[in-house]
């Protein structure tokens, strides 16, 4: 298989056994642009804009925290985040109150008390406005984006590098999550001749995959009858956790 720098990671994830090697993809780059935000990405303006506007979502503010590193630039990043946001929640405010200025935060809550303000449209701009920072996220769209880019690249290399096809067809499927985005991959960027094979190929491989895990699911809840204890597991001791994994993708379990 030649290998290219944009093919790189996605061999060296379907090398490694495991329930799902895009979930290596995915985890690899999200812990890679984890340390890049608390780095590099501080002293780039663009960055901070984009951190500024969009913000975290819960699961990434989690892990940058959890990070414990370069306390200050987290702080330093939430401080300009928030200050954006405050003064959009003000703009929005001002715009529908019934005696439009420049409220300060004193002036914001105290008319909110006072009941001033156009209510209705007031409450449909601050869900709106609630709805869009929920969408948001900085990590999460470059993580949307580079996953959409690694499943171009797994099927570039499934048509064209028979290596790479044998290690695809080798796997032990993927999880739910992943399978969606191939099959979603698979429609934006297959011709009508290659759907087909493809598609016919991976879900023969995940059915006969949830079948196995289910089995080892299965046999992991007989081993507790006391008829079993002293059968074999197998596959089955870490099936639980695999079998979470299969269904909704990396989960940071206890183990």
């Amino acid at each position: 298989m030649k290998e290219k720098i944009y093919t790189i990671p996605v061999t060296e994830a379907f090398k490694e056994e495991c329930e799902c090697p895009m979930c290596l993809l995915e985890k690899r780059f999200e812990d890679e642009m984890v340390n890049y935000t608390l780095g590099p990405s501080l002293m780039e303006p663009d960055n901070r804009i984009e951190s500024n506007e969009n913000g975290f979502c819960k699961k990434h503010f989690e892990l940058l925290y959890n990070k414990q590193e370069n306390r200050l630039g987290l702080g330093l990043i939430i401080d300009t985040h928030m200050t954006e946001w405050n003064q959009k929640f003000l703009n929005i405010y001002n715009k529908k109150a019934e005696n439009p200025s420049n409220l300060g935060v004193k002036g914001f809550f105290s008319r909110m008390a006072a009941g001033g303000s156009n209510a209705s449209g007031l409450v449909d701009d601050f869900i709106d406005a609630l709805s869009s920072y929920e969408e948001k996220c900085v990590i999460c769209g470059k993580l949307n984006y580079t996953m959409d880019r690694y499943i171009d690249v797994i099927l570039y290399l499934w048509f064209h590098e028979e290596d790479f096809q044998k290690l695809f067809n080798s796997k032990l499927g993927f999880c739910l999550k992943h399978l969606k985005m191939l099959l979603l991959g698979a429609k934006k960027y297959l011709k009508p001749n290659e759907l087909s094979p493809f598609v016919n190929n991976l879900l023969k491989m995940q059915i006969e995959n949830m079948q196995r895990i289910q089995e080892e699911v299965n046999w992991f809840t007989k081993k507790f009858d006391y008829q079993n204890q002293d059968a074999p597991w197998g596959n089955s001791r870490d099936a639980i956790p695999r079998s979470i994994q299969k269904l909704v993708g990396y989960s940071n379990l206890k183990q």
